[in-house]
């Protein structure tokens, strides 16, 4: 029997991942540091609910202080604010031959490399639709690119073997020699939830909307800017083109990349990002600095200016601390702050 795969974080991503891999005959160790959550996964299960699939699964579950031995392969799938304080939790319980992979949103395989060392660390994309409901309870409510990478973009069997993992969560999973291309894409993507999640309105209305879209299209833009200071080429998914975040993009491409984008997350029953529910339901503090402020620094470093960037990292700040309120008005004060 192999051993079991480490899943550190069992909210949205990992529950979603670790119930996979449960049906698909692996084993499965959960860490989370809500109590309740994990009682919860260890009196009657991992609940999974949504359109694609509902069931139970069953996996034993620890909070992180509880946990004890050594995993060969390991899942971080916590919030990218959590990251530090969770890779130096679980690098005592990485095998010195095992790896880390980033199941996250943003760039946080830097951090992860920092502490159990680039050798041990694999990035991840994922762009499907879960939430965190209850103690217990996960919703899987829409698929989306799901893709794994080495770090330097080697073709290695660990990575082979990684991607055949993943394709049992979902079948159209790949492997790619650019993992970078995908986070940052993710990041200009990302960039227009966070846009999206100023207001009350879903993901989609908000990118189909015409008064909107010429302040998306620069807020994109302006991160895709960065990027390619980087020396990255960004990648396509899910109807996000990296063309459509280039400076001089033509009108037509820009439109076909948002009715694309707009046409995948109607199909999802997640409505409302992320972001948005921390904002509006469960009043906590977002990935906003943690996924946004590295996209400010790497402008920084490359002389270029991020203000749209910089404007929206404060906007969130100020609806989590209750000084403003999610409303469409707040798109309107962005652009007219920053142009």
């Amino acid at each position: 029997m192999t051993a079991p795969i480490l899943i550190w974080g069992a909210g949205a991503i990992g529950g979603s991942l670790g119930a996979a891999f449960l049906r698909a005959g692996h084993r499965v160790v959960f860490v989370d540091n809500v109590a309740a959550h994990v009682q919860a996964i260890n009196a009657t299960g991992l609940q999974i609910v949504g359109p694609i699939r509902e069931d139970t699964v069953h996996a034993p579950a620890f909070l992180p202080e509880e946990l004890t031995g050594e995993f060969s392969r390991s899942f971080l799938c916590v919030k990218a604010l959590h990251t530090v304080e969770a890779i130096r939790a679980m690098a005592p319980h990485v095998a010195a031959d095992g790896y880390v992979v980033s199941a996250q949103n943003g760039l946080n395989e830097v951090e992860i490399a920092k502490v159990v060392g680039e050798k041990r660390t694999i990035g991840c994309f994922v762009n499907f639709g879960a939430d965190y409901l209850d103690p217990g309870i996960v919703t899987y409510s829409g698929r989306g690119a799901v893709v794994v990478g080495e770090l330097d973009g080697a073709m290695t069997d660990r990575i082979t073997a990684l991607l055949r993992l993943m394709q049992d969560f979902d079948e159209a999973a790949v492997l790619t020699t650019n993992i970078w291309g995908y986070l940052w894409g993710k990041l200009i993507y990302g960039a227009l939830l966070f846009a999206t999640a100023l207001t009350n309105d879903s993901i989609a209305d908000v990118l189909d909307n015409r008064s909107a879209r010429p302040l998306l299209t620069r807020l994109g833009q302006e991160v895709g800017r960065v990027a390619d200071a980087q020396g990255v080429q960004t990648e396509a998914f899910n109807g996000f083109a990296p063309a459509a975040f280039m400076p001089g993009a033509s009108p037509a491409t820009i439109d076909k990349s948002f009715a694309d984008m707009v046409a995948h997350n109607r199909r999802s029953a997640k409505s409302h990002s992320g972001i948005w529910r921390d904002l509006a339901i469960r009043k906590r503090k977002t990935e906003a600095e943690a996924q946004l402020g590295p996209i400010v620094a790497a402008g920084q470093r490359a002389g270029l200016a991020t203000p749209l960037v910089e404007r929206l990292i404060g906007m969130i700040a100020e609806i989590e601390s209750g000084q403003r309120m999610l409303a469409m008005d707040n798109l309107t004060e962005l652009a007219r702050g920053t142009a």
